[in-house]
């Protein structure tokens, strides 16, 4: 008897795990990403003829608590009807028992690949504003997403922002246990239910969900009671961070094992680990510098409240006012409001040489 290849089993194991649709209003397409709780397909509504995806339960994790898991996580992203977040269309299982449910397809660029083609600064703060709006709106509806990074930021062809993967996301007073994340091919690991002992700093109080690399420290040390819209505005911060500089922060310190998924002793970047967004990029403007270190506070009391106050201070600094991350003193402000009006400024200065100019000239 010949053995199976190891690309043989691999097939098979992936056929055993292609979700059964009949019976259902759904024609399946191709996968589209996997991860720890879950596999997203392409498919055709047949009833309304338009391309859909589905986030169907993966085989290795159907049980109950799992089905439980993925059904809230459906709950919550149809309870947030807004433009920057994918609408969930249904809900339901599969003859093979496994729940499911179906979304919009969204096409367009992952925001890590939307900015190596080199964008500049005012376009870049305009899209971290769109990625700010969706975020805004969860966090008025007290929801948190918990797993915010480039990655899981979707740049579409007509320049519309979106803010995928709400697999951890948690409404902030709801006690049931938060679902496994659901990464996909190339992501940075996240810490689940097996990620080992808690991190430095103290006695973990919950399990660790999240990315690591732009977590708030507090969430990757597992104090779950601690957490709030502030631990989305820290990861906000690591991507203003990273689209400022290009590198995520703390990007020199040593990572947690992607192998074994023991992330003990890691809880964000270290006050001395964090290199100033200005000593990468000596250019930045000071006060957009200090909105994003603001946001990347150690400590939650330090960062701004939520994702509405920072998108307001980064909406501020487009528009050329202050912001409330860098006081300012006399010279600069009056430095800044030349700079805003510089040319009323000029027509005045020019109007008054003027004056000047003639009144030599008739005096003489």
């Amino acid at each position: 008897m010949t053995p199976l290849s190891d690309r043989a089993v691999a097939h098979l194991k992936d056929a055993l795990d292609w979700p059964d649709l009949t019976g259902t209003r759904y024609e399946l397409g191709q996968e589209l990403d996997r991860g720890g709780m879950g596999v997203v397909y392409s498919a055709r509504d047949i009833d309304l003829d338009r391309q859909v995806a589905l986030k169907v339960l993966a085989t290795a994790v159907a049980d109950d608590e799992s089905a439980d898991r993925l059904r809230r996580e459906a709950r919550i992203i149809a309870g947030l009807e807004h433009p920057g977040i994918v609408p969930v269309h249904d809900v339901g299982s599969l003859p093979d028992g496994r729940v499911f449910y179906a979304m919009k397809l969204v096409s367009g660029q992952r925001l890590d690949a939307f900015l190596r083609a080199g964008r500049p600064l005012p376009e870049k703060l305009r899209v971290f504003l769109r990625v700010c709006e969706p975020v805004a709106f969860a966090h008025a509806h007290g929801v948190i997403h918990r797993d915010l990074k480039p990655e899981n930021v979707m740049v579409g062809p007509f320049g519309e922002v979106l803010v995928m993967d709400w697999g951890v996301a948690k409404r902030l007073g709801d006690d049931a246990p938060a679902q496994e994340p659901v990464g996909g091919p190339g992501e940075e690991p996240k810490v689940g239910a097996d990620a080992g002992p808690p991190a430095r700093g103290g006695t973990a109080h919950g399990t660790v969900l999240g990315t690591p690399a732009w977590m708030a420290p507090e969430q990757a040390r597992g104090e779950v009671e601690r957490l709030d819209a502030r631990a989305d505005v820290y990861a906000l911060g690591a991507i203003l961070y990273y689209m400022l500089t290009g590198r995520a922060p703390g990007a020199g310190e040593a990572q947690p094992s992607a192998r074994t998924h023991t992330w003990a002793g890691y809880a964000g970047p270290r006050p001395e680990a964090l290199v100033p967004p200005r000593q990468v990029d000596p250019d930045l403007p000071r006060p957009l510098a200090a909105v994003c270190l603001k946001a990347l506070a150690q400590e939650p009391a330090g960062r701004y409240a939520n994702a509405a106050l920072l998108s307001a201070d980064v909406a501020l600094f487009l528009e050329g006012a202050p912001v409330s991350a860098y006081p300012e003193g006399p010279w600069r402000r009056t430095l800044r409001f030349a700079g805003r009006h510089r040319v009323p400024i000029l027509l005045v200065a020019a109007y008054l040489a003027m004056r000047v100019i003639l009144f030599l000239v008739f005096r003489v």
